[in-house]
């Protein structure tokens, strides 16, 4: 994974087209949502590991809307909320309803790449650590069947081991005869 899928949702279309820009440049992949309502259907239809979207936006469904449904929809895609109106209350809203980060208008560009590349670094790690338990339980699961093969083969040993025990002490047979029915048992 070395680039995001990237959802940018704003009703002013430089912005829109700014962010396009410098994601694209940057080797994300990205699609666009000019209002809250395109962006909710289209969270409904593909999975965008970053959702960047305006506060406030015309259409009935603001920036918070889109957060409630990128998180009712994923709760593994991350939000971030851009505006030009940042107050602590809202940052407190939006990260109570689980958005990742928060930036305020105009763009500082090299803010938002160091939060994707953590959101990048964050993904990364879930997945390695998902791999890793993936691999424990195989290893885990072929560990047991091993050790369950190993008694089978042990408990067999042990019958042989004492069948052949048995057979040397007849103490009533010959020699000969004790050692050829041990070899016997022992062939299986």
């Amino acid at each position: 994974m070395s680039n995001l899928a990237i959802l940018v949702v704003d009703d002013d279309p430089v912005t829109r087209a700014l962010l396009t820009k410098r994601l694209i440049g940057a080797e994300h992949t990205v699609d666009t949502a000019e209002d809250g309502v395109i962006a909710i259907e289209k969270i409904g239809s593909q999975f965008y590991d970053v959702i960047l979207t305006d506060l406030i936006m015309p259409g009935g469904v603001d920036g918070i809307g889109v957060l409630e449904e990128a998180k009712r929809v994923n709760l593994k895609t991350e939000v971030i909320l851009i505006t030009a109106h940042a107050s602590v209350d809202n940052a407190i809203e939006a990260m109570k309803k689980g958005a990742v980060d928060y930036l305020q208008k105009p763009i500082n560009f090299d803010e938002l790449f160091l939060r994707l590349e953590k959101i990048l670094n964050l993904k990364m790690l879930v997945k390695n650590a998902s791999d890793l338990r993936e691999a424990m339980d195989v290893t885990e699961k072929t560990s047991g069947e091993t050790i369950q093969d190993l008694e089978i083969m042990l408990a067999e040993m042990n019958t042989r081991l004492e069948a052949i025990k048995a057979a040397l002490l007849q103490e009533d047979t010959p020699l000969e005869t004790r050692v050829q029915m041990a070899l016997e048992r022992l062939e299986g």
